[in-house]
This record gives C-alpha cells, structure tokens and sequence, in this order.
C-alpha cells in the first residue's frame, strides 16, 4: 500500500495550488489586455505594477537588504530567458487558440525534467516519467490538437515552451541559496529595466476597462512566481512540474463557468488521465512490495 505524500511534498502541493489558479487567470486577463495594448506594454505594466505589489513580503523580509544577491548574473540570465519565453507566449495567445497554447506549452515538463536531470542531477525515476506520460496523454486527449502543419502561432508558443523550461531549471538553482522573495523581486526589476524602452516606444494610455485587466496581470504575475519559486524550496523539479498538468482542466472548467463552453467526455478523460499522473507523482510508494518483506 502506498504511503502518504511526506510534509515536503504536501507545502510543494499548496503552493502549486496557488500558482495553478493565478496562472489560469493571467491567461483570461492576459488575452483581454493586449486586445488594446502592446505585449511590451502589459509586460511593463506587469513588472512595474508588481513591484509595487510585493514590497509588503519585501518589507517583511527586511527591505532592500532582505533581498541583496550575489548571484546578480544567474538572476539575470533567468530573467532575460524567462522574459523572451514570456513575451512568446503572449504573442501566441493572439494568435492561436488558447487550447492550442496551453497544449503546446504543457511539452514544458518534457524539456524542464530532462534539463534538471543533466544540470542540477536530479533523479528522473521510471514513476516521474510515466507520471509526465499521462500528464501529456491527458493534455493532448483534452486538447486534441490538430495534425496539420505547424503555423508561427504554434512556434511560437513551442519555442515559450523551451524557454520557460530553462526558467524552471535556472529557478530551482537560485532556490538553492535565494529566498523567495528574492527571486521574485530581481525577476520584477530586471523585466522592468528588459522592458522599458521597446513599451515606451509603442506607449498608449490604456482604458479604464484595460486598467483593470492590467492590475489583474500584474497581481499574477508577480504572486504566481513566488509560489512557483516557494513550491521549488520544498520539491524537486521532477516532482514540482508535473502538478503544472492540472492548470489543462483548470483552464476547461473555467471556459465552462465564463463562456460557457461544452465539456465533453474528452475532456472528462483528459482530467483523469491528468489526476492520474500527478497522483502517482505525489505518492511515495515502498521501495520493496509487501511479499518480498514478509518472513520466508
């Protein structure tokens, strides 16, 4: 029989809880801002506006001196990656079909379990890969992406997949000497100084609907990457990721409850399959089955 989720696992869990649901409704708020505004410019209002919204855990963390790094370099090279993969994904969601987005983005988990594998030295046991299986066989039965040829959406949002795959192995390796916040923080100033001069350069003042949607980005933004970075101090990456499958039937529900769009039994399959993997993700089963430790 297997045995619960340990502690660790379980504080991973809750603060993935809480980036899944932010990360659903960046998606709804995103694609409504930058219906008016640039991507640049909700990219910058995002950084701005969030830096705003995380001095209390900065304050709370001993101001300016709470977050002093020095490893100002990996900071960067995770935030110019991240930015580029970021940027990408908000194009493709101008493009595509937001189905189509979050399938092609979910081949992230593929990149970011091998990546950390090679350069962090994780353990990818046969459990975690057959886990990110079903997460992938669920997206796809939920999605059902069509067969057709790629179009510059769709690369798009694949080549995002990537980038944001490197982000999850370069955060999991700040994780290590940096707090949370920190990671948050450095992430909030290095887009904003990233992002400054191509969102003056296509400036509109945005309307007081957009306004809104803006807040809600940069809300976001800003708190789903402090738990994402939180859920990386208690878990692997091999173990942290794959809860990112249930963002797929997240997404489902909330089309059914605001747009009322049809879920169908694809759909019903997709969850379960989704379920699956991640419970068998989170469960640490004996390493030896309950015959062979039984006296001869």
């Amino acid at each position: 029989m297997a045995n619960p989720p340990n502690a660790s696992t379980l504080r991973a869990a809750g603060w993935m809880a809480g980036w899944l649901t932010l990360m659903v409704v960046i998606a709804v708020a995103g694609r409504e801002a930058t219906r008016e505004l640039s991507v640049f410019q909700v990219m910058l209002l995002r950084s701005v506006l969030g830096m705003a919204m995380l001095w209390p855990l900065v304050h709370a963390a001993g101001g300016l001196a709470g977050v002093r790094t020095a490893r100002l370099p990996q900071h960067a090279l995770r935030n110019v990656v991240h930015y580029a993969a970021q940027y990408g994904w908000f194009v493709a969601l101008t493009l595509i079909p937001l189905a189509q987005v979050v399938s092609i983005e979910f081949t992230m988990p593929i990149w970011s379990a091998a990546l950390a594998v090679v350069f962090l030295g994780e353990r990818m046991s046969g459990r975690k890969w057959l886990a990110v299986l079903l997460g992938l066989v669920g997206v796809a039965v939920i999605v059902r992406p069509g067969t057709g040829e790629l179009d510059t959406g769709q690369l798009i949002a694949l080549a995002s997949a990537v980038g944001f795959a490197v982000s999850v192995v370069l955060v999991k390796s700040l994780t290590r000497t940096e707090a949370a916040v920190a990671i948050s923080f450095w992430m909030l100033v290095i887009q904003s100084a990233i992002g400054l001069v191509p969102a003056v350069l296509v400036w509109q003042w945005p309307s007081t609907q957009v306004w809104g949607w803006v807040v809600v980005v940069a809300f976001c933004g800003t708190y789903s990457h402090y738990c994402f970075a939180r859920a990386m101090q208690h878990a692997d990456a091999t173990v942290v990721v794959p809860m990112d499958f249930l963002r797929v039937p997240l997404t489902a529900l909330v089309g059914w409850l605001a747009y009322s769009e049809r879920l169908d039994v694809f759909t019903a399959l997709g969850v379960g399959l989704i379920l699956a993997g991640n419970l068998l993700n989170l469960l640490r089963w004996p390493t030896r089955a309950w015959w062979a430790r039984r006296s001869p």
